[in-house]
Protein backbone atom coordinates (compact mmCIF):
# COMPACT_ATOMS: atom_id res chain seq x y z
CA UNK A 1 0.00 0.00 0.00
CA UNK A 2 0.86 3.67 -0.59
CA UNK A 3 0.40 6.07 1.93
CA UNK A 4 0.23 9.56 2.17
CA UNK A 5 -0.84 12.71 4.83
CA UNK A 6 -4.53 13.83 5.87
CA UNK A 7 -3.23 17.66 4.36
CA UNK A 8 -2.98 19.67 7.29
CA UNK A 9 -2.18 17.04 9.79
CA UNK A 10 0.24 14.62 10.66
CA UNK A 11 -2.25 11.82 10.23
CA UNK A 12 -0.81 8.80 7.73
CA UNK A 13 -3.57 7.33 5.41
CA UNK A 14 -3.62 5.13 2.58
CA UNK A 15 -3.77 6.24 -0.98
CA UNK A 16 -6.73 3.36 -1.49
CA UNK A 17 -10.01 4.83 0.81
CA UNK A 18 -12.22 1.83 1.88
CA UNK A 19 -15.92 3.15 0.63
CA UNK A 20 -18.68 1.59 2.54
CA UNK A 21 -22.30 2.71 0.95
CA UNK A 22 -23.21 -0.74 -0.15
CA UNK A 23 -23.22 -2.26 3.19
CA UNK A 24 -26.70 -3.00 4.76
CA UNK A 25 -28.57 -3.21 1.56
CA UNK A 26 -26.26 -4.59 -1.58
CA UNK A 27 -24.18 -6.41 1.02
CA UNK A 28 -24.87 -8.09 4.49
CA UNK A 29 -23.12 -7.48 7.45
CA UNK A 30 -20.59 -10.45 7.21
CA UNK A 31 -19.62 -9.23 3.42
CA UNK A 32 -19.06 -5.70 5.16
CA UNK A 33 -16.23 -7.73 7.83
CA UNK A 34 -15.13 -9.58 5.07
CA UNK A 35 -14.23 -6.57 3.08
CA UNK A 36 -12.85 -4.62 6.27
CA UNK A 37 -11.13 -7.75 7.73
CA UNK A 38 -9.30 -7.88 3.87
CA UNK A 39 -9.05 -4.37 3.56
CA UNK A 40 -7.27 -4.10 6.68
CA UNK A 41 -4.88 -7.13 6.37
CA UNK A 42 -4.01 -5.26 2.14
CA UNK A 43 -2.78 -1.53 3.92
CA UNK A 44 -5.97 0.28 4.13
CA UNK A 45 -6.76 2.16 7.19
CA UNK A 46 -8.82 4.85 5.73
CA UNK A 47 -12.56 3.57 5.85
CA UNK A 48 -15.24 6.18 4.39
CA UNK A 49 -18.77 5.98 5.65
CA UNK A 50 -22.05 8.56 6.44
CA UNK A 51 -25.17 8.58 8.34
CA UNK A 52 -26.50 8.64 4.95
CA UNK A 53 -25.26 5.06 4.31
CA UNK A 54 -26.90 2.70 2.77
CA UNK A 55 -27.34 4.14 -0.56
CA UNK A 56 -30.22 3.89 -1.75
CA UNK A 57 -31.48 6.05 1.21
CA UNK A 58 -34.82 4.79 3.17
CA UNK A 59 -35.82 5.51 6.32
CA UNK A 60 -35.68 1.99 6.87
CA UNK A 61 -32.09 1.38 6.31
CA UNK A 62 -31.27 4.78 7.64
CA UNK A 63 -27.87 4.43 9.37
CA UNK A 64 -26.96 1.13 8.99
CA UNK A 65 -23.53 0.88 7.12
CA UNK A 66 -22.35 2.57 10.40
CA UNK A 67 -23.75 0.00 12.34
CA UNK A 68 -21.88 -2.48 10.72
CA UNK A 69 -18.71 -0.59 10.91
CA UNK A 70 -19.51 -0.45 14.74
CA UNK A 71 -20.76 -3.96 14.93
CA UNK A 72 -17.00 -4.72 13.44
CA UNK A 73 -15.15 -2.51 16.16
CA UNK A 74 -17.09 -4.06 18.75
CA UNK A 75 -16.07 -7.70 17.42
CA UNK A 76 -12.40 -7.33 16.77
CA UNK A 77 -11.19 -4.28 18.85
CA UNK A 78 -9.88 -3.11 15.50
CA UNK A 79 -10.69 0.64 15.82
CA UNK A 80 -7.17 2.65 16.66
CA UNK A 81 -6.06 0.88 13.68
CA UNK A 82 -8.50 2.66 11.06
CA UNK A 83 -8.67 6.54 9.96
CA UNK A 84 -12.05 6.51 9.96
CA UNK A 85 -14.41 9.38 7.95
CA UNK A 86 -18.72 10.15 8.06
CA UNK A 87 -20.93 12.41 7.02
CA UNK A 88 -23.58 14.24 8.02
CA UNK A 89 -26.75 14.70 4.87
CA UNK A 90 -28.23 17.60 3.48
CA UNK A 91 -31.00 18.52 3.47
CA UNK A 92 -32.98 17.22 0.27
CA UNK A 93 -36.58 15.37 -0.35
CA UNK A 94 -34.74 11.68 -0.07
CA UNK A 95 -33.30 13.13 3.28
CA UNK A 96 -36.37 14.33 5.01
CA UNK A 97 -36.63 10.93 7.17
CA UNK A 98 -33.37 12.02 8.51
CA UNK A 99 -33.71 15.78 9.63
CA UNK A 100 -34.89 19.16 8.30
CA UNK A 101 -32.69 21.24 10.07
CA UNK A 102 -29.66 21.16 7.71
CA UNK A 103 -26.54 22.18 9.23
CA UNK A 104 -28.11 24.13 12.13
CA UNK A 105 -25.96 23.77 15.72
CA UNK A 106 -28.03 21.21 16.89
CA UNK A 107 -28.61 18.88 13.72
CA UNK A 108 -24.79 18.88 13.68
CA UNK A 109 -24.93 17.75 17.13
CA UNK A 110 -27.24 15.13 16.93
CA UNK A 111 -25.91 13.68 13.49
CA UNK A 112 -22.27 13.53 15.29
CA UNK A 113 -23.71 11.92 18.24
CA UNK A 114 -25.71 9.41 16.59
CA UNK A 115 -22.83 8.79 14.57
CA UNK A 116 -21.07 7.64 17.31
CA UNK A 117 -23.55 5.69 19.11
CA UNK A 118 -23.91 3.24 15.62
CA UNK A 119 -19.91 3.61 15.18
CA UNK A 120 -19.56 2.35 18.51
CA UNK A 121 -16.46 5.06 18.74
CA UNK A 122 -15.89 8.41 21.03
CA UNK A 123 -14.11 9.96 18.21
CA UNK A 124 -14.64 10.41 14.58
CA UNK A 125 -11.71 11.52 13.02
CA UNK A 126 -12.51 13.04 9.77
CA UNK A 127 -16.29 14.51 9.72
CA UNK A 128 -17.51 15.78 6.40
CA UNK A 129 -20.49 17.86 5.02
CA UNK A 130 -22.02 15.18 3.01
CA UNK A 131 -23.42 18.18 0.09
CA UNK A 132 -23.93 21.91 0.70
CA UNK A 133 -27.54 23.09 1.81
CA UNK A 134 -27.59 26.02 -0.77
CA UNK A 135 -28.63 25.71 -4.26
CA UNK A 136 -25.95 24.83 -6.58
CA UNK A 137 -25.02 22.59 -9.32
CA UNK A 138 -24.00 18.95 -7.89
CA UNK A 139 -24.80 15.07 -8.17
CA UNK A 140 -24.76 15.32 -11.87
CA UNK A 141 -25.81 18.94 -12.19
CA UNK A 142 -24.07 20.56 -14.89
CA UNK A 143 -24.22 23.92 -14.80
CA UNK A 144 -25.52 26.56 -12.01
CA UNK A 145 -28.65 28.44 -12.29
CA UNK A 146 -28.90 30.77 -9.58
CA UNK A 147 -32.11 30.92 -7.32
CA UNK A 148 -33.32 34.50 -6.56
CA UNK A 149 -35.96 33.43 -4.40
CA UNK A 150 -33.27 30.85 -2.48
CA UNK A 151 -34.62 30.48 1.35
CA UNK A 152 -30.76 29.58 2.21
CA UNK A 153 -28.90 32.27 4.30
CA UNK A 154 -25.24 32.60 4.82
CA UNK A 155 -23.84 30.40 7.53
CA UNK A 156 -20.42 29.43 6.44
CA UNK A 157 -19.32 30.80 10.27
CA UNK A 158 -21.87 29.27 11.96
CA UNK A 159 -21.04 25.77 11.04
CA UNK A 160 -17.37 26.48 11.65
CA UNK A 161 -18.26 27.57 14.81
CA UNK A 162 -20.02 24.19 15.55
CA UNK A 163 -17.61 22.22 14.11
CA UNK A 164 -15.16 23.76 16.52
CA UNK A 165 -17.46 22.93 19.68
CA UNK A 166 -17.73 19.07 18.81
CA UNK A 167 -13.54 19.33 17.98
CA UNK A 168 -13.02 20.65 21.52
CA UNK A 169 -15.55 17.79 22.85
CA UNK A 170 -13.05 15.24 21.05
CA UNK A 171 -15.69 14.01 19.29
CA UNK A 172 -14.24 14.45 15.90
CA UNK A 173 -10.68 15.27 14.76
CA UNK A 174 -10.90 17.28 11.38
CA UNK A 175 -13.37 18.24 9.03
CA UNK A 176 -13.95 18.34 5.55
CA UNK A 177 -16.46 18.72 2.89
CA UNK A 178 -18.35 17.03 -0.08
CA UNK A 179 -19.80 17.25 -3.04
CA UNK A 180 -18.90 20.85 -2.84
CA UNK A 181 -18.06 23.75 -5.37
CA UNK A 182 -15.45 26.30 -5.75
CA UNK A 183 -17.47 29.03 -4.32
CA UNK A 184 -18.16 27.26 -0.92
CA UNK A 185 -14.92 25.97 -0.69
CA UNK A 186 -13.20 29.06 -0.65
CA UNK A 187 -16.05 30.47 1.78
CA UNK A 188 -15.32 28.06 4.10
CA UNK A 189 -11.26 28.63 4.18
CA UNK A 190 -11.65 32.40 4.17
CA UNK A 191 -13.99 31.97 7.38
CA UNK A 192 -10.93 29.48 8.21
CA UNK A 193 -8.60 32.03 7.88
CA UNK A 194 -10.18 35.33 9.25
CA UNK A 195 -11.81 34.05 12.26
CA UNK A 196 -9.24 31.49 13.56
CA UNK A 197 -11.71 28.40 12.79
CA UNK A 198 -11.27 24.61 11.94
CA UNK A 199 -10.05 24.18 8.44
CA UNK A 200 -11.39 22.17 6.09
CA UNK A 201 -9.09 19.82 5.53
CA UNK A 202 -10.33 17.44 2.54
CA UNK A 203 -12.92 17.51 -0.63
CA UNK A 204 -14.73 14.58 -1.45
CA UNK A 205 -16.31 14.56 -4.88
CA UNK A 206 -16.52 12.53 -7.81
CA UNK A 207 -13.51 12.02 -10.08
CA UNK A 208 -13.20 9.74 -12.52
CA UNK A 209 -12.34 8.83 -16.46
CA UNK A 210 -15.51 10.07 -17.21
CA UNK A 211 -15.96 12.96 -15.28
CA UNK A 212 -12.82 15.28 -14.71
CA UNK A 213 -14.55 18.56 -13.63
CA UNK A 214 -12.12 18.58 -10.64
CA UNK A 215 -9.68 19.93 -12.52
CA UNK A 216 -11.37 23.39 -13.22
CA UNK A 217 -11.46 25.64 -10.54
CA UNK A 218 -11.14 23.12 -7.82
CA UNK A 219 -7.56 21.53 -8.59
CA UNK A 220 -5.95 24.63 -8.38
CA UNK A 221 -8.24 25.40 -5.02
CA UNK A 222 -6.89 22.22 -3.96
CA UNK A 223 -2.51 23.01 -4.78
CA UNK A 224 -2.68 26.21 -3.91
CA UNK A 225 -4.68 25.99 -1.18
CA UNK A 226 -3.61 22.45 0.34
CA UNK A 227 -7.20 20.87 0.42
CA UNK A 228 -6.95 17.25 -0.84
CA UNK A 229 -9.37 15.80 -2.83
CA UNK A 230 -10.93 12.14 -1.79
CA UNK A 231 -12.25 10.96 -5.09
CA UNK A 232 -15.33 8.93 -5.37
CA UNK A 233 -17.42 7.21 -7.72
CA UNK A 234 -13.69 5.99 -9.50
CA UNK A 235 -15.23 3.58 -11.24
CA UNK A 236 -18.54 5.32 -12.02
CA UNK A 237 -20.83 3.03 -10.68
CA UNK A 238 -19.26 -0.01 -12.00
CA UNK A 239 -19.56 1.14 -15.49
CA UNK A 240 -15.20 1.75 -15.52
CA UNK A 241 -14.95 -1.93 -15.42
CA UNK A 242 -16.46 -2.90 -18.64
CA UNK A 243 -18.79 -5.28 -17.37
CA UNK A 244 -21.77 -3.20 -18.90
CA UNK A 245 -20.47 -2.59 -22.23
CA UNK A 246 -19.34 -6.31 -22.15
CA UNK A 247 -23.05 -7.71 -20.92
CA UNK A 248 -20.72 -9.71 -17.79
CA UNK A 249 -22.35 -7.60 -15.03
CA UNK A 250 -23.93 -10.36 -12.60
CA UNK A 251 -27.50 -9.77 -11.31
CA UNK A 252 -26.73 -7.90 -8.09
CA UNK A 253 -24.78 -4.98 -10.42
CA UNK A 254 -25.60 -1.80 -8.98
CA UNK A 255 -27.48 -0.13 -11.89
CA UNK A 256 -29.10 -3.96 -12.74
CA UNK A 257 -30.82 -3.24 -9.13
CA UNK A 258 -31.24 0.62 -9.27
CA UNK A 259 -31.46 1.56 -13.04
CA UNK A 260 -32.38 5.27 -11.49
CA UNK A 261 -28.56 5.85 -11.20
CA UNK A 262 -27.78 6.45 -14.57
CA UNK A 263 -25.22 9.16 -14.38
CA UNK A 264 -22.55 7.25 -15.94
CA UNK A 265 -24.82 5.45 -18.64
CA UNK A 266 -25.59 7.92 -21.26
CA UNK A 267 -24.80 7.72 -24.96
CA UNK A 268 -21.90 10.10 -24.79
CA UNK A 269 -20.52 8.41 -21.63
CA UNK A 270 -20.57 4.86 -23.18
CA UNK A 271 -18.92 5.83 -26.27
CA UNK A 272 -16.26 7.22 -23.94
CA UNK A 273 -15.63 4.18 -22.08
CA UNK A 274 -15.72 2.00 -25.11
CA UNK A 275 -12.90 3.66 -26.15
CA UNK A 276 -10.98 3.59 -23.04
CA UNK A 277 -12.08 -0.34 -22.46
CA UNK A 278 -9.81 -0.39 -26.43
CA UNK A 279 -6.72 1.93 -24.55
CA UNK A 280 -6.48 -0.19 -21.90
CA UNK A 281 -7.17 -3.74 -23.97
CA UNK A 282 -4.40 -3.02 -26.22
CA UNK A 283 -2.11 -1.78 -23.36
CA UNK A 284 -2.68 -5.35 -21.77
CA UNK A 285 -5.13 -3.94 -18.70
CA UNK A 286 -8.32 -4.24 -17.11
CA UNK A 287 -10.15 -0.78 -17.53
CA UNK A 288 -10.82 -1.44 -13.90
CA UNK A 289 -7.38 -1.15 -12.70
CA UNK A 290 -6.47 1.58 -15.31
CA UNK A 291 -9.31 4.06 -14.00
CA UNK A 292 -8.12 3.58 -10.65
CA UNK A 293 -4.51 4.05 -11.25
CA UNK A 294 -5.48 7.17 -12.73
CA UNK A 295 -7.23 8.75 -10.44
CA UNK A 296 -4.75 7.68 -7.88
CA UNK A 297 -1.83 9.05 -9.42
CA UNK A 298 -3.45 12.33 -9.99
CA UNK A 299 -1.17 15.02 -7.82
CA UNK A 300 -4.69 16.48 -6.31
CA UNK A 301 -6.13 13.25 -4.92
CA UNK A 302 -5.07 12.48 -1.20
CA UNK A 303 -7.20 9.24 -1.48
CA UNK A 304 -9.16 7.13 -3.58
CA UNK A 305 -11.94 5.91 -2.53
CA UNK A 306 -13.14 2.34 -4.16
CA UNK A 307 -15.87 0.20 -3.54
CA UNK A 308 -16.78 -3.29 -4.18
CA UNK A 309 -19.43 -6.16 -3.55
CA UNK A 310 -17.19 -8.84 -3.36
CA UNK A 311 -13.69 -9.63 -2.46
CA UNK A 312 -12.70 -10.36 -5.74
CA UNK A 313 -13.82 -7.10 -7.13
CA UNK A 314 -11.66 -5.77 -3.50
CA UNK A 315 -8.83 -7.41 -4.85
CA UNK A 316 -9.08 -6.28 -8.15
CA UNK A 317 -9.36 -2.52 -6.81
CA UNK A 318 -7.00 -2.75 -4.54
CA UNK A 319 -4.43 -4.07 -6.86
CA UNK A 320 -4.46 -0.85 -9.04
CA UNK A 321 -2.38 0.87 -6.45
CA UNK A 322 1.13 -0.68 -7.99
CA UNK A 323 -0.14 0.31 -11.48
CA UNK A 324 1.25 3.92 -12.25
CA UNK A 325 0.26 4.79 -15.83
CA UNK A 326 3.19 6.05 -18.44
CA UNK A 327 2.98 9.17 -20.92
CA UNK A 328 2.17 7.44 -24.28
CA UNK A 329 -0.73 5.79 -22.01
CA UNK A 330 -2.00 8.93 -20.39
CA UNK A 331 -1.94 10.91 -23.71
CA UNK A 332 -4.04 8.28 -25.18
CA UNK A 333 -6.58 8.76 -22.98
CA UNK A 334 -6.25 12.29 -22.95
CA UNK A 335 -7.30 12.50 -26.78
CA UNK A 336 -10.45 10.66 -25.42
CA UNK A 337 -11.03 13.36 -23.39
CA UNK A 338 -10.39 16.12 -25.30
CA UNK A 339 -13.14 15.08 -27.72
CA UNK A 340 -15.42 14.09 -25.34
CA UNK A 341 -15.16 15.79 -21.96
CA UNK A 342 -17.05 14.98 -18.92
CA UNK A 343 -19.87 13.40 -20.51
CA UNK A 344 -20.91 12.35 -16.81
CA UNK A 345 -20.62 15.35 -14.74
Amino acid sequence: MKYTTLPNTNIKISKICLGTMTWGNQNTQDEGFAQMDYALDRGINFFDAAELYPVPATPERYGHTETIIGNWFAKTGNRDKVILATKIAGNGDYTAHIRTNGFAPEALKDAVNHSLRRLQTDYIDLYQLHWPERDTNYFGVRDYQHQSDEAWQDNFNEVLHTLEELIKAGKIGHIGISNEKAWGTMRFLEESKFNNLPRMATIQNPYSLLNRTFEGDLAEISFRENIGLLAYSPMAFGVLSGKYIKQTAADNARLKLFPRFSRYSNTQATEATKRYLEIAEAHNLSLAQMSLAFVTQQPFVTSNIIGATNLEQLKENIDSIELVLGEDLLTEINEVHAVIPNPAP
